[in-house]
């Protein structure tokens, strides 16, 4: 695997980056045990291939999909199949952008939308009037509405909802990618990165200046600067938190020339996903 020359650092999980963000408390006057993260992420998809090579779905979306119990009909992370030169296709996922910008927050009407101390922008469904003003105000496309009321797992009415880990869905609200703020607010990475088989997902920290994908670390700013990293619509001023490193799957091999295309992402139902094996994620 092609690497930035000194960008690339050790090959294990980066300790600092994934680990546990505690909040102030008495032992520590009041302060914060470790300062606050300014999240980001990454794409490489010098060696994202839409997963046409493994026979799968893109394991991103059904990461995704099964993490969050996404309502049937939404995807919080698509994967397209963009036209490049020469005929050469490529695929490129696209989650919300975590803008600095943010249009949407920017637009609602009651604060519903909002960014967070560490640069992920959340939704407050108890909030939320239905408005839809935010999907409309939003370059990227990224949210969705519930028309309907979504099906929810068994015991979701159990689960005390949070707006970093919105369960059980609600009818009449809006629902987009919330970079996992309760995994990586505990030390993991998101789901669509730790389901990713090409390991083309990374999480950083702004501030730190680190990447990690699960397999290797990264100076960030270095590996950004050296593959010539690129945001989607950066001329809009929204200042988005998601990297693209530009190609087209060859550092895995892969024969740009074939066409191929993914395979459709199973909903939650049809991975038979249950909360069971999320109860690390709910807040109870």
């Amino acid at each position: 695997m092609a690497t930035a020359g000194a960008a690339a650092v050790a090959a294990p999980l980066a300790p600092s980056l994934l680990t546990k963000v505690r909040g102030a408390s008495a032992a520590t006057g009041g302060q914060r045990q470790t300062p606050l993260r300014q999240w980001a992420m990454v794409f490489d998809l010098r060696k994202c291939e839409g997963c046409v090579t493994t026979d799968k779905a893109p394991q991103c979306v059904e990461g995704c999909n099964a993490e969050h119990f996404v309502p049937q009909g939404q995807e919080w992370i698509r994967v397209f199949e963009v036209e490049g030169a020469a005929g050469h296709n490529y695929f490129l996922p696209r989650p919300c952008m975590q803008c600095e910008n943010p249009p949407c927050v920017n637009v609602c009407p009651v604060g519903a939308t909002y960014r967070t101390d560490e640069g992920i922008i959340l939704i407050n469904h108890d909030r939320c009037i239905g408005c839809r003003m935010c999907m409309a105000a939003c370059p990227y496309g990224v949210r969705s509405f519930n028309w309907d009321q979504p099906p929810n797992p068994a015991g979701a009415t159990f689960a005390n909802y949070s707006p970093e880990y919105p369960v059980p869905h609600r009818r009449g609200t809006v629902e987009k990618c919330m970079l996992c703020a309760h995994r990586v607010g505990d030390g993991r990475l998101p789901a669509c990165a730790e389901a990713c088989p090409m390991y083309a997902v990374y999480l950083g920290d702004l501030g730190e200046d680190i990447a990690t994908n699960g397999k290797e670390v990264v100076k960030l700013s270095d590996f950004l600067a050296a593959n010539s990293a690129f945001r989607l619509k950066e001329d809009l001023g929204t200042r988005p938190r998601v990297w693209y490193i530009p190609g087209h799957g060859q550092d895995e091999g892969h024969d740009i020339t074939v066409r191929s295309r993914p395979k459709k992402a199973r909903s939650w139902q049809e991975q038979g996903a249950t909360l069971e094996h999320k109860d690390e994620g709910v807040k109870k």
